[in-house]
């Protein structure tokens, strides 16, 4: 099935909120701390400076710290200070909404994936940052056309920062793996030939996981690859058999990393970051290869800013000012970082050769020079709906990963 041009389609799994508060930093800053009204006027600048407590739940400090610690330190005047925290995804609806419920914000922005970002949706948590802000955030303007269709999910409450295609990609032990094949069909063949030499992770815990999940409809030709229930035929049996093969499911990416590092895998599906970061941070070896697939189409992803409900005027007033410079080409190109999320940023204009020396050096030595050529070259789908990755990720716990994952 020949592939549709990117489709606006609400973005990854709604998370269940869990009953667990995280640590934070208490929120002091300005003197101007009585929430925003909705809609509400939010000064070009704030009165007194504000100090924020950012919460990652995206692994993007890596990508976006930079950015934010240049802008705090340009604008004494604006941001006092900034600290961070990190966390986990579906803990995030459990750390916020307590703090949303009680008036006392203790997270100032969350820097999320699509995960984070529909999960906090569903329970009414965030700001219409960019539905009532947009003339704030002008820069969105200058998105890559990826990036504009992923901010098309956010229902106009996360501003996307970061963007890449994801895959699915092929990664795979050149000295093990000689003949690499190029299609579902002969990865299949070669998993046969070579029981328990490949495997993936159990797609609700991982990136390329859920990545091949959802790119294996397309290149197989199913029905529709928007509807995991009633159009996936062919890839719920083309995994059914693969799973064979297969003794285990990791359930975080890490462990599959580890697999390729020592020898116990030799072929999994990857996204360019992770092809390319881990083999930055020595993580894996350098000479482990990627091969793209014949045919494919790429599911694409990114990280969104958001804003707990509740927040200060001041405080809005500085977030706005600091994401609209995060979205220059100048400041934007700081996320091709070490490859993370490669290229990272989701600004035209925002070049490698814009990026610092340390990440120009990194992805010319561990990046893939074929790589833009593909990025340009080949068709591109935001992610399932909410509703349909959580069907997605159930139908494959039930029907392949069942007794070989441990669910977390």
């Amino acid at each position: 099935m020949k592939a549709r041009k990117i489709k606006y389609l609400a973005s990854t799994v709604a998370v269940l909120a869990l009953a667990m508060t995280g640590c934070a930093a208490p929120n002091t800053g300005s003197t101007n701390t009585a929430p925003a009204a909705s809609g509400g006027e939010v000064p070009d600048k704030p009165s007194a400076p504000v100090s924020l407590h950012i919460l990652d739940v995206a692994g993007n400090q890596k990508l976006t710290g930079q950015m934010v610690e240049d802008f705090a330190a340009a604008n004494p005047d604006v941001i006092s200070s900034v600290t961070w925290e990190s966390g986990g995804a579906p803990d995030l609806v459990g750390t916020i909404k307590p703090q949303v419920d009680s008036g006392s914000l203790q997270v100032d922005l969350v820097l999320t994936g699509n995960d984070g970002l529909s999960a906090g949706i569903g329970q009414d948590l965030w700001v219409p940052l960019v539905k009532e802000y947009s003339d704030r955030l002008s820069n969105q303007a200058n998105y890559l056309e990826p990036a504009a269709a992923m901010q098309e999910l956010a229902g106009g409450f996360g501003a996307v920062v970061t963007y890449y295609p994801s895959g699915p990609l092929l990664q795979y032990d050149p000295d093990v793996v000689k003949d690499v094949p190029s299609t579902p069909e002969e990865v299949l063949a070669w998993a046969k030939s070579n029981p328990g030499k490949f495997g993936y992770a159990r797609p609700a815990n991982s990136g390329p996981g859920r990545t091949f999940l959802m790119g294996l409809p397309y290149i197989l030709g199913d029905s529709d690859p928007t509807d995991p229930e009633k159009g996936w035929d062919k890839t719920w049996a083309y995994l059914e058999e693969l799973g064979a093969t297969i003794d285990n499911y990791p359930t975080g990416t890490g462990q599959v990393i580890t697999n390729m590092s020592d020898g116990t895998w030799s072929l999994i599906p990857t996204t360019t970051g992770w092809d390319i970061e881990p083999r930055a941070d020595n993580r894996e070896p350098n000479k482990i290869e990627a091969a793209a697939f014949d045919d494919f189409t790429w599911v694409t992803d990114a990280h969104y800013a958001v804003v707990p409900k509740g927040q200060s005027a001041d405080k809005l007033s500085a977030i706005l000012l600091m994401l609209q410079n995060m979205l220059t080409p100048e400041q934007n190109a700081k996320a091709y970082d070490s490859g993370y999320f490669y290229p990272g940023p989701a600004i035209k204009g925002a070049t490698l050769d814009k990026a610092p020396q340390k990440s120009q050096d990194t992805i010319a030595k561990f990046g893939r020079d074929w790589y833009d050529a593909l990025i340009e070259e080949k068709e591109k789908v935001t992610p399932l709906s909410p509703e349909k990755m959580v069907m997605a990720f159930d139908i494959w716990d039930r029907k392949i990963g069942a007794g070989k994952f441990e669910a977390k």
